[in-house]
C-alpha cells in the first residue's frame, strides 16, 4: 500500500527497506524497529515505541520524525496504528531517569515497547549504538543497533513517529496539570521559557532534578 500525505505524488522509501530485508533474508520474520523520543527535555518521560511493519508496507513521508511537521507525524501516526502488525510502547519516568540516567532509562523504556508489542519479535532495529541490555530482554531475540537508525530504517522510522506524538501528547496533558511551565509548547525541552519558568516556580514533580537546569533550583 502507498500513503498519500496530501503533499503530491507519493515517493516510495524503498531505500529505508535495506535492514529489514537483510534480517528477513538471514530468516528473522518479526522484525521490530526501536526509537525513543524525549532524551534531552528537563521534564517529563522518556518515551519507546516499538513497531513491526508487514512487507507489503510501502510507505510514502514516513522518516525520522524530527524532520516532520507535526501535523504529518500526527497524520502519520493513526497510519501506522492503523497498518503496522504490531505497536508498542514503553516509558520510563523521571524518577527512573535520574536513578539510572537518561542512557540506560531510554533502554529500559525500549524494552518495555518490546514487551508491550502483541507479539514477540525475533530480531529488533534499534536507533543508536546500543542494545538493549541481556537481562532486559529475552534471549533468543537479536538486536542491531543503527546510527542514525530513523533516517535508514522504516521500521526504525515509524517507531521515532510513534514515540515523538506519544511523548507531545503526553506533555500536553501535563500542561493541563502544571500550566505555568507551558509543556504545551516546548514539551519539556530546555527553552528559554521554560528555564525562567523553573527559576520562577521550581522544579514541578514530573522534573529531571539531576538534569543541568532543575537541579540548580530544587
Amino acid at each position: 500500500m502507498s500513503l498519500f500525505l496530501g503533499d503530491g505524488e507519493p515517493k516510495m522509501a524503498s531505500d529505508l527497506w535495506i535492514y529489514e530485508k537483510e534480517a528477513r533474508q538471514n530468516g528473522y520474520v518479526r522484525i521490530a524497529g526501536l526509537d525513543e523520543a524525549g532524551r534531552g527535555p528537563l521534564a517529563g518521560p522518556v518515551v519507546a515505541a516499538a513497531v513491526v511493519v508487514p512487507p507489503s508496507f510501502s510507505v510514502a513521508g514516513v522518516n525520522d520524525s524530527k524532520k516532520l511537521s507535526g501535523k504529518k507525524r500526527s497524520l502519520l501516526y493513526d497510519m501506522i496504528f492503523s497498518h503496522a502488525d504490531a505497536v508498542g510502547v514503553g516509558m520510563a519516568d523521571e524518577k527512573e531517569i535520574d536513578r539510572l540516567n537518561i542512557l540506560w532509562a531510554s533502554l529500559l523504556a525500549m524494552a518495555r515497547a518490546v514487551e508491550n508489542l502483541s507479539a514477540a519479535p525475533d530480531h529488533l532495529l534499534i536507533d543508536g549504538t546500543f542494545q538493549i541490555p541481556a537481562d532486559q530482554i529475552r534471549a533468543d531475540v537479536s538486536q542491531r543497533a543503527i546510527p542514525k537508525g530513523d533516517a535508514k530504517s522504516i521500521s526504525i522510522a515509524a517507531a521515532s513517529i510513534i514515540a515523538k506524538v506519544t511523548r507531545d501528547r503526553l506533555m500536553v496533558q501535563y500542561h493541563r496539570e502544571y500550566p505555568e511551565y507551558g509543556f504545551d509548547r516546548h514539551k519539556g525541552y530546555p527553552t528559554r521559557v521554560h528555564r525562567e519558568a523553573i527559576q520562577k516556580h521550581g522544579a514541578s514533580v514530573i522534573h529531571r532534578r539531576s538534569f543541568k537546569g532543575v537541579k540548580e533550583y530544587l
